[in-house]
């Protein structure tokens, strides 16, 4: 099997890469500075927090409207062309004195704009990965999201208290320019996919809604993604949970650390796991995530906490499995829009499980509230992993 070194070695994987590496950290130096300039402005921190929520809500409407578009055009043409649009948008939202109202608008712009871009790698990496190397580069884009995206985080604090929120607003705009720039030089020129499909976009839209929901294997995979509604609870309520402890801030940063650390070596170590047991194991990891959470009823401390939240996280990067399992089943003529599709789903079920664990929080121990989350979770995704092994007979080679 494929190691990790013969992706190192293709010329349009490290293009990919290192594209996303830094697409992703300029996005957090954005996140970062506008909030920043927003409070400083406003001093409100309702105001601050609706924009932050600004840099998340349009991929909700986002992912079934834009994603079409990495099926209509070629799809390194829709990476470059987003990519340009994100980082014009961006030189605008540093224009010194711009009204709110302004702001607001064009960074619900940059994050449409990301929809296609993501929808088009999505569908684009089974082509530049054709064998058994796909689900590993796969996993290596995922696991560098999340430590891109603390990088960013650090990185984009430390740059906004040095130069101000507008320049460092100049430099995520950079990151994308840099971005097209690797994209258009180092990735081969493909045509646009072709299918029977119907051109006018909300037939495309209705189109890739039917192919999703209609398959029942798809729809599956679709269920197993979303158990990470529940078990993201014990991350949204992590600042909570380390006061319960009785820990300081610094707890806070290790439990979003050994979640993001589990998840990823999780994923790193299933993508080289054979396919045959992968498929097996997918579906019992998919319970386990929630369910080695139940402890947390008991109140453990510290460092129990942290390791049941390790294997949580270990636990979920099922969703490596399941997501390269759902990109290789769709069509390349609609991988875009059912890929968009999908996104969305998993981003409400995440939505959802959040907004629920904070509203549970207020009334009862934060403990006992993940617990119960992750009970809940455990039932769902014994319901989702037993719709799998029925549906699963028949599934694409990697």
């Amino acid at each position: 099997m494929p190691g990790y070194r013969e992706l190192a070695r293709d010329r349009e994987f490290r293009a990919l890469f290192v594209a996303h590496v830094v697409s992703v950290a300029g996005d957090q130096f954005a996140r970062v500075a506008l909030t920043v300039h927003v409070y400083d402005r406003t001093a409100s921190a309702g105001l601050t927090a609706l924009t932050y929520a600004l840099t998340f809500l349009p991929d909700l409407v986002g992912g079934p409207l834009l994603s079409g578009l990495a099926d209509r055009f070629a799809r390194k043409e829709v990476m470059v062309a987003a990519d340009l649009v994100r980082a014009v948008l961006l030189l605008f939202m540093a224009v010194p004195g711009m009204p709110l109202s302004a702001l607001a608008a064009l960074l619900v712009l940059v994050q449409f704009a990301g929809a296609p871009h993501g929808a088009a790698r999505a569908a684009l990496l089974p082509q530049v990965l054709p064998d058994e190397r796909y689900p590993m580069g796969q996993a290596v884009l995922s696991t560098v999201t999340q430590a891109a995206q603390v990088a960013g985080f650090l990185t984009g604090g430390a740059l906004v208290a040095w130069l101000g929120p507008g320049p460092v607003l100049v430099a995520d705009a950079v990151t994308f320019g840099v971005s097209a720039l690797l994209v258009l030089v180092f990735l081969l020129d493909r045509p646009a996919p072709r299918g029977p499909r119907v051109r006018a976009w909300p037939g495309d839209l209705v189109g890739g809604a039917r192919l999703v929901w209609g398959d029942r294997q798809l729809r599956a995979l679709v269920a197993l993604a979303c158990v990470s509604g529940f078990y993201i609870a014990a991350e949204a309520l992590a600042a909570p949970l380390a006061a319960r402890l009785g820990a300081g801030p610094a707890a806070v940063g290790a439990i979003f650390g050994v979640v993001s650390a589990g998840t990823a070596v999780g994923m790193l170590v299933l993508a080289r796991v054979p396919r045959a047991p992968g498929l097996r194991w997918m579906p019992w990891l998919a319970v386990v995530s929630c369910a080695v959470l139940l402890p947390m009823a008991f109140s453990p401390g510290l460092a129990w906490s942290l390791v049941l939240l390790g294997l949580s996280g270990a636990a979920s990067g099922y969703q490596l499995l399941a997501n390269a399992l759902f990109v290789r089943s769709v069509p390349d003529a609609t991988r875009g829009q059912a890929f968009g599709l999908a996104v969305t789903a998993l981003r409400v079920s995440q939505g959802l499980g959040i907004a629920a664990a904070g509203a549970a929080a207020h009334w009862w121990p934060v403990h006992h509230v993940i617990a119960a989350i992750a009970g809940l979770g455990t039932v769902a995704a014994a319901g989702a992993a037993w719709e799998w092994r029925k549906v699963s007979r028949s599934v694409p080679q990697f």
